[in-house]
């Protein structure tokens, strides 16, 4: 009779006398399964679809060639390319059992076998492929749970999700507005899949990262010889869109004489390359996004009015981490199950101190800094539990007793400017906005905290 709290092992080997030690030696702790040929191996494998296999290379008709134990090798590793197959070779045989490992077989142990170097190996087998399985799973719960990749049960995110199905199906222009970290590019390729022009191209660009010589170039294209090094025509990212979406991000970091072509882009349809005198018409869809104040930018002057109506035909908040309850939670928890089978600790949990600091931390670079927290937690943790200093969590008693009202004021003065300058990669006028003062004020506190600029 089956035993369904023992894990399934398969021994296939033509000595009667072997598998019968090995048996005695192994019920203990597995489902033993037999067979001594290939035939009765498939036959075991394709019924009981064992995790691990001890295969013997030398199987009948021809016991003193490996023929029948490489086929055999070859059709279970084809059929479960995760099964764990460990080759029982002779000392004669060791080259063979080489070749075995490279056409997919997990290691091998020499004639006779070491019964304690025979059942480390098979712990250490059924470890790993109960941490396979275990990720599979997890996965296989994840594609069922995200949307379009994303993960969240929060009222908040659910709000976001339900504005995603609405705007994808028309081809209205969208801006996406949130913080650093919380998604927006994750959001935009949503939009795009679940529209009519999931067939073709999704093409992002990030205003910020571009030089703002390049960023029209970038955008437009050119043509041969419309500049200095330009050797050859190039098409810009919007045609490279064609009959799918472009996704600008970073948008209120585009200079104004851009913002003046594009916006003739969306009004008309039609592009320019640089140095080119011929009007492309263009099919793309626009989704842009940005963590900057917009409607700032334009009582400035430095973002047109014109072009933020025209972008923003439908506007989606994405919320932060920080406003998502639960979620924070449940992301922590799923990226640390991704990442402990990753590291090969598929035991890792957090600590409630972890869970606690994780609860409380304002988030301030959102779903990605939870991520890159965690999975730096999952690769240093010593042992199976995460504890705050994993995550490098700061503490939220930073100010130690007796430091003045003066000093208190300068320190978080510094920690909020320094968190500013992060969060927007060194940008001043975000920065700035960010904290609702101007950029000269900005600047003199720089100077007055010691922050290199």
């Amino acid at each position: 009779m089956a035993s369904p709290d023992k894990a399934k092992l398969l021994i296939v080997d033509d000595d009667d006398e072997i598998r019968t030690q090995m048996r005695w030696s192994l019920s203990s702790d597995y489902e033993i399964l037999q067979a001594g040929n290939r035939e009765g191996a498939l036959q075991q494998f394709k019924e009981h679809q064992p995790s691990v296999v001890l295969l013997d290379l030398g199987l009948p008709p021809r016991p003193n060639l490996t023929d029948e134990g490489m086929n055999t090798l070859a059709e279970i590793v084809q059929s479960a390319p995760k099964t764990k197959v460990i080759i029982i070779s002779g000392q004669g045989e060791r080259e063979n059992a080489l070749e075995a490992i490279g056409r997919g077989a997990y290691d091998f142990l020499s004639k006779p076998v070491d019964t304690d170097e025979l059942q480390l190996l098979l712990k250490r087998c059924f470890y790993v492929a109960e941490l396979e399985r275990d990720y599979v799973k997890m996965q296989r719960q994840l594609n069922e749970d995200a949307f379009e990749g994303m993960l969240g049960n929060s009222e908040p995110m659910q709000k976001v999700f339900g504005l995603v199905r609405k705007v994808a199906t028309s081809d209205a222009p969208v801006m996406v507005l949130g913080e650093s970290g919380t998604g927006k590019e994750m959001i935009a390729s949503a939009i795009h899949k679940r529209s009519s022009r999931a067939d073709g191209p999704f093409v992002p660009i990030n205003c910020s990262a571009i030089p703002e010589s390049l960023l029209e170039s970038e955008l437009f294209g050119h043509e041969k010889g419309s500049f200095t090094g330009a050797d050859s025509t190039r098409i810009g990212k919007i045609e490279q869109a064609q009959g799918g979406t472009l996704f600008l991000d970073e948008i209120g970091e585009v200079p104004l004489s851009v913002q003046v072509k594009l916006l003739r882009f969306l009004q008309e349809g039609y592009i320019e390359r640089v140095g080119g005198r011929e009007a492309i018409k263009v099919d793309a869809r626009i989704v842009a996004a940005t963590n900057a104040d917009l409607k700032k930018g334009m009582a400035d002057g430095s973002f047109r009015e014109d072009f933020y109506f025209r972008l923003a035909v439908v506007e989606l908040n994405v919320p932060p981490l920080r406003e998502r309850g639960e979620d924070i939670e449940y992301l922590a928890t799923t990226f640390l199950k991704r990442f402990a089978a990753e590291a090969g600790n598929g035991n890792l949990s957090f600590s409630a101190a972890a869970l606690k600091s994780i609860r409380s931390y304002a988030w301030s670079g959102n779903v990605r800094e939870l991520q890159n927290r965690v999975r730096r937690a999952a690769i240093m943790c010593d042992g199976n539990r995460v504890s705050p200093e994993d995550l490098q969590i700061p503490s939220s008693n930073r100010i130690p007793a007796g430091t003045t009202l003066k000093e208190a004021r300068e320190a978080l003065e510094k920690e909020l400017v320094e968190a500013a300058l992060a969060k927007h990669k060194g940008k001043i006028t975000a920065a700035s906005a960010e904290l609702g003062i101007s950029r000269p004020t900005f600047y003199e506190l720089l100077d007055r905290l010691g922050i290199k600029r």
